[in-house]
């Protein structure tokens, strides 16, 4: 379990030599927000280099989401292996990885390992992630916008929940948040509902959503009033909506 760590020593002690590599996701984005348990990345680093197995950090959310770089240089851990998209690629699908040269290295052309894609550092989308990064380079002041849009955003809707009695979680880390009604069919009307006015939010309650930095404090109050206009609703009719079986 994530955060356990006796379970993590235990484990390790009954099948740690057996054990190739751990794969890690600083802040949990597909079963709703987790909020990452810096403690526990700690003692993930400091058991697999003890045990010589890989620390591979999956970054494909995390990375360049709370600063310029990875979530792991705000916790001053260095994985062994790391692996970034969705942001790099400034709208477009892309994947990279790295790590040091004792493992890159390995790796085709250089090394034995055969590595190949059909659309490996395609020009197109390589174009697109070099000016993506160059400005967030330049626009670093952007995520400290961004994460105080967030809460903002979550704690308005916090309140608006509160004040109608609705039963729901909305747990907020960075400029990621996740939204969770009680009851799963009330979740389905707001996101329709949602969705009608024009706003977007994730289509599962298990999945993330982001703030960016071309979000304004304009959108986000728009964004509350329809929030609010639809909780309201459902305070009100909700149980109207939902089928007896």
């Amino acid at each position: 379990d994530y955060g356990n760590v006796e379970a993590l020593e235990e484990v390790f002690k009954q099948q740690g030599k057996d054990i190739a590599a751990v794969v890690f996701e600083p802040v949990g984005g597909n079963k709703g927000v987790v909020a990452p348990d810096i403690n526990f990345i700690k003692k993930l680093r400091t058991i697999t280099e003890k045990h010589g197995t890989l620390l591979i950090a999956d970054e494909v959310i995390t990375g360049f989401r709370f600063c310029f770089g990875a979530f792991s240089q705000l916790v001053n851990i260095k994985p062994d292996l790391i692996c970034l998209g969705k942001i790099i690629g400034g709208g477009l699908p892309i994947g990279a990885y790295g790590a040091s040269s004792r493992i890159m290295d390995k790796l085709s052309p250089l090394g034995e390992v055969y590595q190949a894609s059909t659309f490996a550092g395609n020009p197109i989308v390589m174009r697109a992630a070099l000016a993506t990064l160059e400005v967030l380079k330049a626009q670093t002041s952007g995520y400290e916008k961004t994460f105080e849009l967030t809460e903002f955003l979550c704690d308005s809707i916090k309140k608006a929940i509160t004040s109608r009695n609705i039963d729901a979680d909305l747990i907020h880390y960075g400029s990621m948040f996740s939204f969770k009604l009680k009851e799963k069919k009330l979740f389905n009307l707001f996101y329709r509902a949602m969705l009608t006015k024009g706003v977007y939010f994730a289509p599962s309650e298990h999945e993330a959503n982001f703030l960016s930095f071309s979000h304004t404090k304009k959108d986000i109050e728009q964004t509350l009033k329809i929030v609010v206009a639809v909780l309201e609703n459902i305070a009100v009719n909700g149980e109207k909506y939902v089928r007896k079986d």
